[in-house]
């Protein structure tokens, strides 16, 4: 063996990593093994980049102290490091299930039983209609997105340095059906 990846997931760019231990695991594999060492950096490239901005569709009414609410985003087709890892990403304005006053279970409109994002809470009901802003989305969302049941992928829009959106990618069914054949 001539080289080895160490693979992604190294958040080197989070406050508080310890790169120093990372720096001497490195050194270590290397001078004992004599290979050369691989990182992909997508994941410290992209750290806390990226949001997907999903509407609730349907409300399902409490049962056990949480409500379900299904959205326009699936963890299976937008998110699957949510499935993969396990990942829950952060809401904007959420907290933790019991942290705020209404709870909620998010899953996506497939017709997958697993397709559950997760447990929040937050202030104020949801209604249908809302808009859900999940955080830390760059990594999978764009790379490993699928249109599973249907599902439409989500538009790529880019903030510039004066906090305007531009759209940069909309996709339809199109794109769905080009993708089949």
């Amino acid at each position: 063996m001539k080289w080895i990846n160490f693979g992604g997931g190294h958040y080197i760019t989070k406050k508080n990593y310890d790169v120093a231990r990372l720096e001497k695991n490195i050194r270590r594999v290397k001078e004992k093994y004599n290979l050369e060492i691989y990182l992909e950096p997508g994941e410290a490239v992209l750290l806390d980049a990226g949001f997907l901005v999903a509407t609730v569709l349907e409300i399902q009414k409490e049962r056990d102290g949480i409500s379900n609410a299904i959205i326009d985003a699936s963890a299976e087709c937008h998110m699957p490091d949510v499935l993969e890892m396990p990942y829950r990403p952060e809401i904007v304005g959420a907290g933790e299930v019991g942290e705020k006053s209404f709870n909620y279970r998010f899953g996506g409109a497939t017709c997958l039983a697993g397709d559950t994002i997760g447990e929040y809470s937050f202030a104020n009901p949801l209604t249908e209609g809302d808009k859900i802003i999940f955080t830390d989305m760059a990594v999978y969302t764009m790379v490993k997105n699928n249109t599973f049941n249907g599902m439409k992928l989500p538009a790529i829009y880019a903030i510039d340095s004066e906090d305007n959106l531009k759209l940069v990618k909309n996709f339809g069914y199109e794109d769905f059906k080009n993708r089949l054949s």
